[in-house]
């Protein structure tokens, strides 16, 4: 990704879930002010690292800058204070607490753009359920609130685990907006979707994760279709972009 300025750099990093060993060597650069899609096939070990990099899974070798700063070891609200913060997938919003609520849940940096009426405004659904218990939200709903949740720390880098997961296109369109609205923001989004069709409508770059490792990097205008990206998911990544293939953009 030369010539862009990085949000985040993600360098050899190695993670167990459990006994499993899901990430095995992870490398990619995530750059500033852009939205960067990570795409594969279940199982590869996408959700493992969007949780890793936001402290939830113990690292075990490699390192995670944000900025110049080595997150590795530091516990997720230390993560949040340099400008993390996480949609996680399955949303796991608090049901028992009502959408007001989970606003209080999460300060709100002063002078922030999003605040509590501009996060309204984006989700107009949440204005009128302010009272509502977060279990009584349908599951569009729901994924409003965690990503207004998220939204109004201000965050410099957003993770967003699977955010289309089970909506309806309407709603689907709504999350589309919204990241729109990040990004234009200068918000840096690391999305992880398995809509391919979502993905290639937002990203500005496309990370190809197979077996537990980023295998290609490429610009949007690099893949021409939703078709041409699920073919090249399905045949496996190939080699590791690191190890010099001079076809991948990195």
């Amino acid at each position: 990704m030369a010539g862009e300025d990085l949000a985040l750099r993600i360098e050899g990093v190695h993670a167990y879930y459990g006994p499993s060993y899901v990430l095995q060597g992870v490398t990619l650069d995530v750059p500033a002010q852009r939205v960067t899609a990570i795409v594969g096939r279940n199982g590869v070990g996408k959700t493992t690292l969007i949780n890793t990099i936001m402290g939830l899974v113990p690292v075990t070798r490699g390192r995670i800058l944000v900025g110049s700063i080595d997150v590795v070891g530091l516990e997720a609200y230390h993560r949040r204070q340099l400008g993390l913060a996480l949609v996680p997938q399955g949303r796991r919003v608090f049901g028992s607490l009502t959408v007001e609520e989970h606003f209080h849940l999460t300060k709100s940096a002063p002078g922030g753009l999003f605040t509590r009426e501009r996060v309204l405004d984006l989700f107009p659904p949440l204005r009128e359920r302010l009272s509502s218990l977060a279990r009584q939200l349908s599951g569009g709903e729901q994924m409003m609130l965690s990503i207004a949740r998220a939204l109004i720390a201000n965050p410099h880098i957003m993770l967003m685990d699977e955010p289309t997961e089970g909506l309806a296109p309407l709603i689907v369109g709504v999350v589309h907006d919204t990241v729109v609205a990040m990004r234009d923001a200068g918000i840096t989004v690391l999305l992880v979707e398995q809509n391919l069709e979502f993905a290639l409508s937002l990203a500005d770059w496309i990370a190809v994760m197979e077996r537990g490792a980023i295998t290609h990097v490429f610009k949007r205008e690099e893949i021409g279709d939703v078709e041409a990206l699920s073919d090249l998911i399905i045949q496996g990544g190939g080699r590791p972009f690191w190890e010099g293939n001079d076809n991948l953009s990195h």
